[in-house]
C-alpha cells in the first residue's frame, strides 16, 4: 500500500517561507500516471488545491497560488516538496499531500486523491 509521509516545521513567521516534504513508500512517484499533489485545509474553508508534479516532473498550481508556490521532487529519494513564499497567517492550515490518480480525474480534483498523508498543522504566527 502507498503511504505518505509529510515533513517540515509547524510554525513559520510572517513573510518567510514554508517548506515541507513528502516521502513516498510502497510506490514510485514516477509512475504513470499519478500526480503528487499538495491540499490544504484552513480554519472556515474546505480543502484547498494547491498545485502538483506530475509523473514525469511537470509542475501545475492553483491560479490564486501560483505566484508564490513551487514544487519539486527527488526521484533518487521518492520525496516531493512544497514551497510556500511570503506567507500570512491566513496560510495557516492543515498541509496535506497526497497522490491523484490521472486516468480518472484532473490532478486538482480532490476525487482523485486515493492516498493521503495524515496532514500537517502549520502556523503562521510571530
Amino acid at each position: 500500500q502507498v503511504q505518505l509521509q509529510e515533513s517540515g516545521p509547524g510554525l513559520v513567521k510572517p513573510s518567510q517561507k514554508l517548506y515541507l516534504t513528502c516521502t513516498v513508500s510502497g510506490g514510485s512517484i514516477t509512475t504513470h500516471y499519478y500526480y503528487w499533489s499538495w491540499i490544504r485545509q484552513s480554519p472556515g474553508k474546505g480543502l484547498e488545491w494547491m498545485g502538483a508534479i506530475s509523473y514525469g516532473g511537470n509542475t501545475f498550481y492553483s491560479p490564486s497560488l501560483k505566484s508564490r508556490t513551487a514544487t519539486s521532487r527527488d526521484t533518487s529519494k521518492n520525496q516531493f516538496t512544497l514551497e510556500l513564499n511570503s506567507v500570512t497567517p491566513e496560510d495557516t492550515a492543515v498541509y496535506y499531500c497526497a497522490r491523484a490518480n490521472y486516468s480518472d480525474y484532473a490532478p486538482w480534483h480532490i476525487d482523485a486523491m486515493d492516498y493521503w498523508a495524515k496532514g500537517t498543522l502549520v502556523t503562521v504566527s510571530s
